[in-house]
């Protein structure tokens, strides 16, 4: 299988994970914060996995790191969450299929993306459990999840 299947294959789970999490919460849970431990809110745990996703397409497309900036300015209502992850996913995968051979700086971009949506989903994990959410099925089978 060639690398691009897979890398494509890798995000393609991890954008399922993440419409599967925003479409099972409550929109008031987007401001939450996990009680006594340093946090910030879930919907600023998402506004970053965005973030990355726009900024990452970005510099993938242009062949090195442009900075980061994201979209999304309201991580409390769920509606725009959920556009600005969906957009977000777009790009994503419209930046890996118009390039036909990605450069060694390419590469490693993709890696880093690939490795900032792992880590959000440690993160959210954390949040799953401290604010005792029902876990979606996909997180379950993915992660081992109770």
């Amino acid at each position: 299988m060639p690398l691009t299947t897979v890398i494509n294959e890798s995000f393609d789970r991890s954008f399922t994970l993440y419409r599967d999490l925003i479409e099972s919460i409550e929109e008031s849970t987007l401001s939450s914060k996990l009680a006594r431990l340093p946090s910030n809110t879930l919907g600023l745990q998402l506004w970053c996995v965005i973030g990355a996703r726009e900024s990452f397409s970005k510099a993938i497309q242009a062949n090195q790191w442009s900075g980061f900036s994201c979209s999304l300015e309201n991580t409390d209502n769920k509606v725009s969450v959920a556009e600005a992850l969906h957009r977000s996913e777009s790009a994503v995968s419209e930046a890996l299929e118009t390039i036909a051979e990605f450069s060694d700086v390419q590469n490693r971009l993709i890696i880093d993306l690939l490795e900032h949506e792992a880590a959000h989903h440690g993160q959210l994990i954390r949040y799953l459990y401290g604010l005792k959410l029902t876990i979606p099925a996909s997180w379950k089978s993915k992660y081992a999840l109770d």
